[in-house]
């Protein structure tokens, strides 16, 4: 099969052809019909999560994978309901099955979790091998190039809103917002509309192509941040809405002068949830934090519900897509563009 491997760090991908891996008896062989492109991909092969788990090469990264059963294992129990030919999504985080956060479902954040596209494989190959459990049956009418992001960049905000909304953070009156609008940001203003109780929606970006995809898809304000003090990013907001500050945040971006910028903005006892990656390091003031009862919540990826209820809105038409599909042999061309920032929505590999 045709695979995308990091060999080395800090170097191109080599594309090359590799055996396709065996299954085991619990396994189902995926044969990859499309694989979105992340900034985690980009942040694997520069060394960003090495401090973290430095994963031993060759690596196949590429872990927003849809696409059709190929060969089920012997032990893949009838109970799953999968048969050769069913579409499907590969949901993340492959969990021991046996700790307690996977015992009530949250098996990404398993102590002992395995990754798709942090390993030997993932998404940027033809096929790839998955635990039966870790595959959700999805509607034959959906296209790939749809669902691969569904399974990062619709997920993770989708996660990230839930926790505002279960948190009472969310209602009529309150002030809801996105900050960075690149892959997860567009599908944050999709979900901010649908989980938002009402809220008034404000989009926060440098770009203003980024912020046209967040009006089209529902927020009721943009402001550009581009070369803005936070008192003037303040300000505007406060002529946009009548309200200097947010009463809750989901930052899609982490990168440390956004982040700065979004925990100014936020409101007496308001809530922030972080779902990017941009940064490393998280420098605010602390005592603004106490005095004022702010909340800042971890989220991180989703879990197989969560997956399960983002396939389903699409199924019912409610999420759009900017997508931009692209062949095995770009994939180095756009890693490079991702890096530098230059992506409006989402790229996606199609085999």
């Amino acid at each position: 099969m045709r695979a995308a491997r990091i060999r080395e760090y800090n170097k191109p991908l080599v594309l090359e052809e590799v055996p396709v891996p065996d299954i085991g008896p619990d396994e189902v062989l995926v044969q990859v019909r499309a694989c979105g492109m992340c900034r985690s991909d980009v942040q694997l092969l520069d060394g960003y999560f090495r401090p973290y788990n430095d994963i031993p090469t060759p690596i196949i990264p590429g872990h927003e994978i849809t696409g059709v059963v190929h060969q089920l294992g012997k032990l893949v129990s009838p109970a799953v309901k999968l048969q050769e030919g069913d579409h499907v999504v590969v949901a993340p985080g492959w969990g021991d099955g046996t700790c307690r956060h996977c015992l009530v479902g949250n098996t990404h954040i398993c102590p002992n979790v395995r990754w798709p596209g942090f390993g030997p494989y993932g998404g940027f190959a033809e096929f790839i091998p998955v635990p039966a459990r870790y595959l959700i049956k999805v509607d034959q009418r959906l296209p790939f190039e749809e669902l691969a992001p569904l399974t990062d960049a619709g997920l993770t905000p989708y996660r990230g809103i839930k926790k505002l909304r279960d948190a009472r953070a969310l209602g009529p009156g309150r002030l809801l917002g996105v900050f960075g609008i690149g892959g997860l940001g567009g599908y944050a203003v999709q979900y901010a509309r649908l989980l938002g109780s009402g809220s008034t929606v404000v989009a926060f970006a440098r770009n203003l192509d980024k912020l046209a995809v967040a009006k089209e898809y529902g927020a009721d304000h943009i402001l550009c941040i581009k070369d803005k003090s936070p008192s003037d990013v303040s300000r505007e907001l406060t002529q946009a809405t009548g309200h200097g500050e947010l009463d809750a945040i989901i930052d899609c971006a982490g990168a440390p002068e956004m982040l700065k910028l979004a925990i100014g903005l936020l409101g007496i006892s308001g809530h922030y949830v972080d779902v990017g990656l941009v940064g490393d390091r998280i420098d605010v003031p602390l005592l603004p934090r106490v005095n004022r009862e702010q909340t800042i919540h971890g989220s991180y990826w989703g879990n197989n519900l969560d997956l399960s209820e983002v396939v389903a809105l699409a199924a019912q038409g409610q999420i759009r897509h900017t997508i931009t599909p692209i062949t095995f042999d770009q994939i180095n061309e756009h890693l490079e563009l991702l890096r530098s920032g230059e992506i409006v929505g989402r790229v996606v590999v199609k085999f």
